[in-house]
């Protein structure tokens, strides 16, 4: 499957797609792990999930409190039937994948260059590190209300099997972040990792946190502190965004996140000597080393 050299650009009317690999060049960005896609992080391998219920939560809380206020001002059954439906579809969702499990993240495996992608089947591919496509997109509508921006980053993997069928050629990941430059930092998460290191990024935040971090823990801390900018800003996330509910789904989901246990890749996981470790190829360093040179001419 072809797509444009990374760092093009397409820009239509209500769209913009940025491509970011093949090959995996910088993007300009700062690495943030936006949706705590960082399941685990070493030396050898970063693994990556796109499971977060969290997120689904704090998409559907505001509208829920939205409707209420709607509601407690005028009254009217119609809307508030409208407004149960609209949110109770996403809430019918979010308590079904309460009771899934949680897919097994991909493997990025920065000694040896590959990628390990399990499948739905049970089965994984090992794909190579420079073959993984990046797409950040971005479309945008206008209404009555205004202009609203939606956008993606999407991961892709080819199936190494020459032989395989059509429908199992392409794998896919999608995160919900907004595309852009939120995307572009989303994507420097697993870029630096590989290119860079392990200090190029964030560490995991999946699990449980410590107390001090945690949405009521952070706000004692800061009303210890005398910070009330920080408790009005911790109140306004738990009642208006729905901060602590999402904290709550998303660490009885991933307080342990999967790992991959296939026997075979358990041993891939391992550290090599650093002789062993696997390089860049020649065209890759030389888009790295071009792209670096127009980064700094900007």
């Amino acid at each position: 499957m072809s797509t444009p050299p990374a760092g093009t650009t397409k820009k239509r009317l209500f769209s913009c797609n940025d491509y970011l690999a093949p090959l995996p060049i910088p993007t300009g960005r700062k690495p943030s792990d936006v949706l705590n896609t960082i399941w685990r992080k070493n030396d050898v391998f970063l693994d990556i999930g796109n499971y977060s219920i969290g997120s689904a939560v704090m998409v559907i809380w505001p509208m829920v409190m939205l409707f209420a206020l709607m509601y407690y001002i005028t009254p009217d059954p119609v809307m508030m039937w409208g407004a149960i439906i609209i949110v109770g579809i996403p809430i019918f969702y979010v308590i079904l994948g309460l009771f899934r499990e949680v897919p097994l993240p991909v493997r990025f495996n920065r000694q040896r260059r590959e990628v390990c992608v399990p499948q739905a089947d049970g089965e994984y591919w090992i794909v190579p590190w420079e073959s993984v496509t990046a797409a950040a997109t971005q479309h945008s509508s206008v209404s009555q209300a205004g202009r609203a921006t939606m956008g993606m980053l999407f991961i892709g993997f080819e199936n190494p099997d020459p032989h395989a069928k059509e429908d199992n050629k392409h794998y896919s990941l999608g995160f919900g972040c907004g595309g852009g430059t939120t995307a572009m930092a989303l994507w420097e998460c697993i870029r630096s990792y590989m290119e860079i290191g392990p200090d190029a990024v964030p560490n995991s935040r999946v699990g449980v946190a410590p107390y001090e971090e945690t949405q009521i823990g952070s706000i004692i801390t800061d009303l210890c502190k005398g910070n009330l900018l920080g408790v009005f800003w911790g109140l306004f996330c738990i009642t208006i965004l729905g901060t602590y509910l999402a904290e709550k789904l998303q660490n009885l989901k991933l307080s342990h996140p999967p790992s991959l246990t296939y026997p075979a890749i358990i041993e891939w996981s391992k550290p090599l000597p650093p002789e062993q470790w696997a390089k860049r190829s020649p065209e890759l360093e030389a888009a790295i080393a071009q792209r670096e040179a127009q980064l700094l001419s900007t």
